[in-house]
Order: C-alpha cells, then structure tokens, then sequence
C-alpha cells in the first residue's frame, strides 16, 4: 500500500496545531488552530538534501499570543489599517476602537487570532488538504463591525508547494464591507540583503506618514517614477527598507501573478503566487525579533484603509447569503528547477 500524507494533532504550549508531513518526510507544515496561522514551512532542499525552513513563524505560545509582526496571520475582514480605526459604511458610522484616545492603531482585522477548527481533512501519496472553519465572526463580537461572516481556510501541501484558498460567506441580513489577505515571512538565507526580489507590479501605493493610502487617484504613482521600489527587473534587496504596497500586477504566461524570492548563491527561489489584488512587502525592519531575517510578502485583496475609500466599496461588498474567495500560496524551486520569473 502507498504511504499517504499524514497529519498529527500537537501543541505550542496550551495551544492546539496540526502538524502535516509528506511519507517521504521531505515537506512539512504547522498549522495552529488559532487564526489557522502558518506556524512552518519546510521543504527538502536540492542543496543540501535535508528539510528547509522557509518561513519565519511564530516560535511559541507567547509570540502566538502576543501576535508581533502578525507572523502568517490571515487577514480579515480586512487587511493593514483602517484609519483611525473609524469608517462609514451604508450610512452608517463605525468605531473599531471604542472610547479609545490617542493612538487609535488598529490593524490586519479579527481571523488572526479567532479560534478555528478542523472542518475535514484529505490525505493522498501527493497532498494533503484540510479545511479550517471560524465562526467568531458575529454581531457584537468585534466593536466596530456588525456583520456575520463565516471563514474557511483550505490548506493544500505539497511536496514543494502550499497553497491557500479563504473564502467569505455572509450569514448575515445586510450587506458587509470584507476583504482578505495573508502576512507570511520568508526568507532563503539570513540576512534577506543578499536576496533578489521580483514584483511584477507597475504602480506604488503612495501613502501619508501614517501609511494610509492618499486620496483618490493621488494614491497610485507609477514605478516609472519610484526606482527605488522598483523591483519588475529582479535586484538585490541590499539595504532596502520597504512597507509598501504594490498594484497593477501583472500574471505571467501562466496566468498566476508571482512574485519572486530568490538566492543566488544557491539558485534556490521562492514563488509566492495570487491570481488577483495587491502585493504588499515587509523587509521586517521593526519586528520585535529578528529583524530583517525574512521578508513579508503579503497577497491583499484591496489596499490599506479600503473601507474607507469610494473606489474600494464595489470590491469589498459582500451581499447576504454571498461568498467570495481569495487564493493565493507559494512554490518552492529548487536550484535545478529555477526558470525565470512568470513563467
């Protein structure tokens, strides 16, 4: 018989994750049930032959709990800020922050840190899949937004690459303002500096000091303009430091939007794939912990403070009884395999 996928129930201190490993033991993921968060990613290396962490998780409960840096979180109902955490939506006026004064951050939404449990899971010789549910979402369970929102998360692993699919569902009677997105860290070697990147993208975000997107169409400015964010060449990282959003990606013969990670000393690359949204990356440069170790390359479906912008409405509607998907993951190429980027 064909040894299949294998997923085992463990524990990062008091807290419940799943851990799935393929029967060669060559590719390996942690899941914790808390924000169905990415906890590890590993894949044999064609270099040296043995598992290779390609993520920067979180390491244990506390940096779990704490939620520094929102290591692999998913991002919902919304994704980056809301600014000052207030928005108006159908007329109506909304306060994420309640009698709070002051710094009134507020940021990457609830999922992050809902409880979520194991809905099903299929195992073959190739993959695994499991599909993760929260229902947290609820009037009166989050200040500031009154909606009902179901979440499920599907998790595919593969021998070299993981992918995921969160779909929306309103359970509700009103329509809600929802978007997605994911907060992973990666890195090939430490420090990122000698990393390349490509970014398939033709226009900047341009935000306030705040890192709230401008006004309107003030917001986009082409990278024509922006050459030291413009990565559509790949180039080393270097010294770069980047907390900047990416539009207008352009999707490869392939029809997948990739955005590239790569090390040239090894020829080893990481692509992090969308089929639709925004890019946005992180150098790390603020983390609590090792800094500029890994790189966030974050899939958005709408950009930063989109409740509160008029072109974003249409995009973030999800009507009574409606779902919507958003898909996204990442494939690691090995040295042998590397072929160039969007292909």
């Amino acid at each position: 018989m064909t040894a299949e996928y294998r997923i085992t129930e463990s524990r990062l201190g008091g807290e419940p994750t799943l851990v799935v490993t393929a029967p060669d033991d060559r590719a390996r993921a942690v899941l914790a049930l808390r924000g169905a968060t990415l906890l590890s990613w590993q894949v044999g290396s064609d270099v040296t032959g043995e598992p290779k962490e390609l993520t920067d998780g979180y390491r244990d409960e506390k940096e779990l709990l704490a939620q520094d840096g929102v290591r692999a979180g998913l991002l919902a109902p919304f994704p980056n800020r809301v600014a000052h955490a207030r928005y108006r939506y159908d007329g109506r006026h909304h306060d994420l922050l309640p009698g709070h004064h002051g710094d009134r951050l507020i940021y990457h939404g609830f999922a992050r840190e809902a409880a979520f449990a194991l809905a099903h899971a299929t195992t073959t010789p190739d993959s695994a899949r499991l599909l993760l549910r929260t229902t947290a979402i609820r009037p009166g369970a989050y200040s500031g937004y009154p909606f009902a929102i179901d979440l499920t998360v599907e998790y595919t692993l593969t021998a070299d690459e993981l992918s995921v699919d969160v779909r929306a569902t309103n359970v509700g009677d009103t329509t809600a303002p929802h978007a997605t997105g994911w907060h992973p860290y990666f890195s090939l070697s430490r420090p990122i500096d000698d990393l390349t990147l490509h970014i398939p993208a033709h226009t900047l975000i341009r935000t306030d000091a705040a890192l709230v997107p401008l006004p309107g169409e003030d917001a986009r400015v082409p990278l024509d303009d922006r050459p030291d964010l413009d990565f559509r060449v790949p180039r080393r990282l270097g010294g770069a430091v980047i907390d900047a959003c990416y539009a207008d990606l352009a999707p490869g013969p392939g029809g997948r939007i990739e955005t590239v990670l790569a090390d040239p000393a090894t020829g080893e690359e990481l692509r992090v794939w969308q089929h639709s949204g925004y890019l946005h990356v992180f150098t790390g440069d603020t983390l609590a912990r090792d800094r500029r170790a890994s790189v966030a390359l974050e899939p958005v479906e709408a950009m930063t403070d989109a409740f509160n912008r008029p072109d974003q409405a249409a995009a973030l509607a999800l009507e009574p009884g409606g779902s919507r998907a958003f898909a996204f993951g990442v494939r690691y190429v090995g040295s042998a395999d590397a072929a160039p980027a969007g292909l």
